[in-house]
């Protein structure tokens, strides 16, 4: 049985590394220790004992798994691009990974543009992990997922621009983000907050990431009943060392 898993596992690409149990770990691109580390910072913070929750591009289902481990009553994953792409063959992953790990929950196949409370509800924590850079109508989307999250909205993204001091967002018209055509975009921290506070959310916390420079967590709440703690100073995200001047000496 265990042997099955595994070869099953070796069959496919993985984006995420999860512990399936009896020793098989999916060989994702993501190692174990950086999952469990954004896990951390996403989910530590939150009590989701009995609370909703949607995961919006949830891929081999990772965070959808660990929601539902950490107490969520109900657990939505979506995904459409990385679910029905020929080489990711997410859809399959998901459906191997539940099975294996024997948890209950839900899977639609819907694309961001689709979403709606009229289509999907409306839930207590949505998840937007890894997505509104990927999008060509990141603003939209971003707007389409806000207005289901009763609670909180939790964003996690590529930034760009940091510099800057004021709201911006960089275009990738071609491959110039990590040789990949589907990353559009890259917002500064000021340009996330500002959506994000856009929506209706009363506060914004931004989280360092665990692993990178040019990646943050962004907490949107509309009321914070299910945080169990504010978000503290040396987890914030830090700003961005300014540039180095190279005439800075010379003139001195």
């Amino acid at each position: 049985m265990h042997t099955d898993l595994r070869e099953r596992v070796a069959g496919y690409t993985w984006h995420h590394s999860m512990d399936l149990g009896n020793g098989v770990v999916t060989p994702g691109g993501k190692s174990p220790a950086v999952c469990n580390a954004e896990a951390g910072v996403i989910f530590d913070r939150i009590n989701l004992r009995g609370l909703t929750l949607l995961d919006v591009g949830a891929w081999n289902g990772f965070f959808s798994f660990e929601a539902k481990r950490r107490g969520a009553s109900t657990v939505l994953a979506t995904d459409s691009y990385c679910w029905t792409h020929p080489q990711f063959r997410g859809r399959e992953t998901f459906d191997l990974a539940r099975t294996a790990l024997g948890l209950d929950v839900e899977a639609r196949e819907i694309d961001v543009a689709q979403l709606s409370p009229d289509t999907v509800g409306e839930f207590d924590v949505v998840l937007f992990l890894g997505v509104f850079y990927h999008r060509l109508d990141a603003i939209d989307a971003l707007t389409r997922v806000a207005r289901l999250a009763k609670q909180v909205l939790v964003v996690e993204t590529h930034l760009d621009l940091r510099n800057l001091n004021r709201p911006a967002m960089a275009f990738y018209p071609g491959r110039e983000l990590a040789d990949d055509p589907t990353n559009w975009w890259g917002p500064n921290e000021q340009c996330m907050q500002a959506l994000l506070l856009g929506h209706g959310f009363t506060e914004v916390e931004i989280s360092a990431h665990p692993t990178e420079d040019n990646r943050a967590v962004f907490h949107a709440w509309r009321t914070t009943t299910a945080r169990i703690q504010p978000l503290s100073e040396a987890a914030r995200l830090k700003p961005p060392t300014p540039p180095r001047n190279k005439w800075a000496n010379f003139f001195r």
